[in-house]
C-alpha cells in the first residue's frame, strides 16, 4: 500500500464515522488504521451473532478473547465487555451471551454491533503506546507500563510526533521501569524494536490526520519476539485550534532587535503627574539615560518633564520603534491603530483588563489591529521591560541598570518584581528583563530566537505559566541551547491530569507530564522553584563547561561529605572513583584520622596550606572535570582565609588555561555568608549554610553541557 493509497483508506473511514456523529472508532475501525500504519495487531474476526463467533474462533485456533464492540462504550473491562482465554464452542457461546448482557445492564441504549473474536496473545511485558493532542505542544506521542495498573503506576514518557525511529527507541530508556523492558532475573528482555516501531507508526498516523484527538493501544504485549497491540482505541478531536499566525526568524530578529536596540521610543499616555503610570515609564527612560529620541503623547499637555508632547503618536517626526501605552485598556485599540498608520513596529501594552480579566473580545481586538499594520505586540498586562545594555528601562517599576549576561524574562508582574529584587541584591548583571503578560502576541520563542543571537546574553531564565505554541518554543529552544543555558521556571505543576480525558494516554498526558519531557528533550534547564531558576540564571555563566563527568569532593567536614555525597547522586553527577596514584598523593596531605577516596576529607582542624594543596591537587590532575568543596568555619581557617586561597588557586589555574567548574558549600558563623560573596565574584559559586544548592547549580551546568553536546566523559 502506498502512503497516498493508506492515507486515503484511513481518510474516508475517518470521515465516515465523523458523518455518523461519533467520535470514538469502533474495534474493528480500529483494525482498518493499524493495518493501514502497519501497526501490529492480533488476529481477529468480528461475529455478530452467537454461530458467527463459534466459527470465527474455530479458524483463530487455541483460546481467544472476546471483546464487546459498540461505539457507545468505550471502557469495555469496566461493562464487563471483556472475556480472555475462552476455549471450545459452548464456552464462546457462553462467553458471548455473558458480554452482550453485560453491556445491556451497562447501557441500555448502547449501541451494539457484536462481539470481536481475537486471538489470545501470549504472556509477555504489557506496555502502553499512545498518542495525545496537548494543548501547547500539539501531537505527543506515549510510551509506559500498560494494563490495568497503568494510571496508577503513571511510569509514562512522552515526544513530540512523529517521532523517528531513535527516539522511539529512547523511549524505552527514558521510563522508571526501563531495566524491566531490558529483562531482570533471567527473563528476557523485549523486543525493543519491534515496541519502538509501534510508537513510530502511531506517531506518523496522528501527525497525518491532526483530527485524530487521541490514540491508545493498551496494553501492547511485548515479547522477546515482537510486540502486538491487543487493544486500540482511537478518539477524534471535538474541534481544532485556529490556526495561530507565526512567524519566519529573521521577521522575528529583525522586530526583536527594534524592541530590544530601539533608536526612537514614543509613550502614550505619557503624563506630568507623580503616581501616574504615565509618569513613571517616562522618568525612568529619562533618568536611565537612554541615547535615543524619547516623545511623549498626551493629547492635554504641550511639555511633560521637559520634553515637547505630541497630540498623536502619528504627529510624532521621523520613525518610531517602540510605542509604550500607559493608558486605560478602553482606550488601547484606537491609539494603536494610530501606531499601526504610523509604521511603528512593536507595541508595549502595560495597561491591564484585558484576558485576564475576561475582556477576550477586547483583546483579540488588538490582535486584529496589529496584524493587519505589521505591529508586534509586547503583553498586555505587564510591567513593562528593561535592555539594559541599551540603558534602557521602560517599565512604571523600579529601575535596575546592572549591566551582565543574563536575560530574564516572566509571565507574570509579581514575578518579574521578585526577578529584579534578587538581581539587585545579589548584583546579577543582566542583559534584559522582559514581562510578557497575556502574552498576546510576542512571546517566549520570539524572545528566545532574540536572546540566542545577542551577543550580551549568556543565559536565558524565564518563568511562565503556559506556552501558546509549544512547538515554536522547543524549535528556538533546540537552536538557543548549543549555543548558551536556558532555564525554565514552569509554574502549575498541580494541574497535571485534570482534563477530562477518552483515553488511558489522554488521562496520562496531564500538562506538566508533558512538559517535563518535553522541556528535558529539547535540552532545556527546568528549575524546580523560584529561586532555583535565579540562583540558575546567576550562576550558570560564572561556571566554566566541564569537560567531563568525573566529581571530586574536598570537605573539611565528614558530615557535610556524605551530604555532599547525596546531593551528587539527586543532581545526576556521577563521583569520581579516584585511581590508587591521585589517591596516594590525597593522603600526603591528610592527617591519619582524615578519609581519602571520594569524598576527600581532609578534617576540620587542618591549615589554610591543606586546603591548598589538595584544591591544587583537584585542579591540577587532567582526569578531575569539577571539585565540590565543602568547607568548616574553624579559627584554624577562617572563612576569608579560605575564600582568599581558593579563589587565588582557582584564577592561576584558569590563567593557565585549565577552568574547571568549582563550587562550595560553607558551614559556619555569620562570616561565611561574606566569604561566598567573595567566592561568588571570583568564579567560584559558593553558597552558606547548604549542601545542596552549589552541588544542584552545578547539575544544571552538566544538564546544559551534555545537552550541547559539549560533555567528553570521565574516565
Amino acid at each position: 500500500m502506498t502512503d497516498e493509497d493508506r492515507v486515503a483508506r484511513v481518510r474516508e473511514l475517518l470521515e465516515s464515522v465523523r458523518a455518523e456523529g461519533r467520535t470514538a472508532l469502533t474495534a474493528p475501525e480500529g483494525r482498518v488504521v493499524a493495518d493501514a500504519y502497519g501497526i501490529a495487531v492480533p488476529g481477529e474476526e468480528l461475529a455478530r451473532d452467537v454461530d458467527e463467533a463459534v466459527a470465527a474462533a474455530a479458524r483463530l485456533g487455541g483460546p481467544v478473547v472476546l471483546k464487546i464492540v459498540s461505539p457507545d462504550i468505550l471502557h469495555k473491562t469496566e461493562a464487563g465487555g471483556v472475556v480472555v482465554g475462552v476455549e471450545g464452542a459452548d464456552r464462546v457461546r457462553a462467553a458471548f451471551h455473558e458480554i452482550v448482557g453485560n453491556a445491556r445492564a451497562y447501557d441500555a441504549g448502547a449501541r451494539i454491533e457484536g462481539v470481536l473474536v481475537q486471538e489470545l496473545l501470549p504472556a509477555g511485558q504489557e506496555v502502553i503506546v499512545g498518542a495525545v493532542t496537548d494543548p501547547a505542544f500539539g501531537k505527543v506521542v506515549a510510551f509506559g507500563l500498560g494494563g490495568v495498573l497503568v494510571e496508577v503506576l503513571r511510569d509514562v514518557t512522552f515526544r513530540l510526533a512523529p517521532v523517528s525511529a531513535d527516539e522511539a527507541l529512547s523511549m524505552l530508556d527514558s521510563i522508571r521501569a526501563a531495566g524491566i523492558l531490558r529483562g531482570v532475573r533471567g527473563r528476557a528482555g523485549v523486543d525493543r524494536w519491534a515496541v519502538a516501531e509501534q510508537i513510530r507508526r502511531v506517531s506518523r498516523l496522528v501527525a497525518d490526520f491532526p483530527e485524530i484527538g487521541e490514540v491508545d493501544l493498551n496494553p501492547v504485549i511485548a515479547t522477546d519476539r515482537g510486540a502486538v497491540a491487543a487493544d486500540i482505541r482511537i478518539i477524534l478531536a471535538e474541534r481544532q485550534p485556529a490556526p495561530r499566525r507565526t512567524y519566519g526568524r529573521e521577521e522575528i530578529l529583525a522586530s526583536m532587535r527594534r524592541l530590544m536596540h530601539p533608536r526612537s521610543v514614543a509613550v502614550i499616555g505619557a503624563s506630568n503627574e507623580p503616581g501616574k503610570i504615565g509618569n513613571s515609564v517616562l522618568r525612568n527612560l529619562l533618568d536611565g539615560g537612554f541615547a535615543g529620541d524619547i516623545h511623549p503623547v498626551n493629547p492635554r499637555a504641550d511639555d511633560i518633564l521637559g520634553r515637547k508632547a505630541y497630540r498623536s503618536v502619528t504627529d510624532v517626526p521621523g520613525e518610531v520603534d517602540v510605542a509604550v501605552f500607559a493608558i486605560p485598556a478602553r482606550f488601547v485599540a484606537a491609539a494603536l491603530e494610530e501606531a499601526g498608520r504610523k509604521g511603528i513596529p512593536n507595541a508595549v501594552l502595560i495597561p491591564s483588563g484585558f484576558a485576564e480579566t475576561g475582556e477576550h473580545a477586547l483583546q483579540a481586538e488588538l490582535v486584529e489591529i496589529a496584524e493587519r499594520h505589521g505591529v508586534r505586540l509586547l503583553g498586555p498586562n505587564i510591567y513593562g521591560y528593561y535592555s539594559t545594555w541599551q540603558d534602557l528601562c521602560a517599565t512604571f517599576c523600579t529601575p535596575y541598570d546592572v549591566k551582565g549576561p543574563v536575560a530574564l524574562t516572566s509571565q507574570s508582574g509579581g514575578i518579574g518584581m521578585a526577578v529584579l529584587g534578587f538581581a539587585r541584591t545579589t548584583r546579577t548583571g543582566v542583559s534584559a528583563i522582559v514581562g510578557l503578560g497575556n502574552k498576546a502576541d510576542l512571546d517566549e520563542d520570539d524572545l528566545l530566537t532574540w536572546f540566542g543571537e545577542d551577543p550580551h546574553t549568556e543565559c536565558v531564565a524565564m518563568h511562565l505559566e503556559d506556552l501558546k505554541d509549544g512547538r515554536a518554543f522547543v524549535a528556538a529552544a533546540r537552536e538557543v541551547v548549543p549555543k548558551k543555558p536556558v532555564v525554565v521556571l514552569k509554574a502549575g505543576r498541580t494541574a497535571a491530569g485534570a482534563r477530562a480525558a477518552g483515553s488511558h494516554t489522554g488521562a496520562l498526558a496531564g500538562d506538566d507530564a508533558v512538559y517535563d519531557d518535553i522541556l528535558r528533550q529539547a535540552g532545556v534547564i527546568r528549575a524546580p522553584g523560584l529561586d532555583d531558576l535565579l540562583e540558575y540564571a546567576r550562576a550558570l555563566p560564572v561556571l566554566p563547561t566541564p569537560e567531563g563527568d568525573n566529581v571530586v569532593i574536598i570537605t573539611g567536614a565528614g558530615g557535610s561529605g556524605v551530604l555532599l555525597s547525596d546531593a551528587v547522586m539527586d543532581n545526576g553527577l556521577s563521583l569520581m572513583e579516584i585511581p590508587p596514584d591521585l589517591d596516594e598523593a590525597f593522603r600526603r596531605f591528610i592527617p591519619p584520622f582524615g578519609a581519602a577516596g571520594n569524598p576527600v576529607d581532609i578534617t576540620g582542624g587542618e591549615p589554610p596550606a591543606t586546603y591548598e594543596a589538595t584544591i591544587r591537587l583537584g585542579l591540577a590532575d587532567p582526569r578531575v572535570h569539577a571539585l565540590v568543596l565543602g568547607y568548616w568555619h574553624t579559627i584554624v581557617t577562617p572563612p576569608m582565609v579560605f575564600a582568599e586561597l581558593t579563589a587565588r588557586v582557582v584564577a592561576e589555574f584558569r590563567e593557565r588555561g585549565v577552568r574547571k567548574p568549582v563550587v562550595a558549600s560553607l558551614a559556619g558563623d555569620v562570616e561565611v555568608e561574606e566569604a561566598c560573596r567573595y567566592l561568588f565574584e571570583r568564579g567560584v559559586v559558593a553558597y552558606p549554610y547548604t549542601t545542596e544548592k552549589p552541588v544542584a547549580v552545578l547539575g544544571a551546568k552538566y544538564r546544559w553541557a551534555r545537552a550541547a553536546g559539549l560533555l567528553r566523559g570521565g574516565s
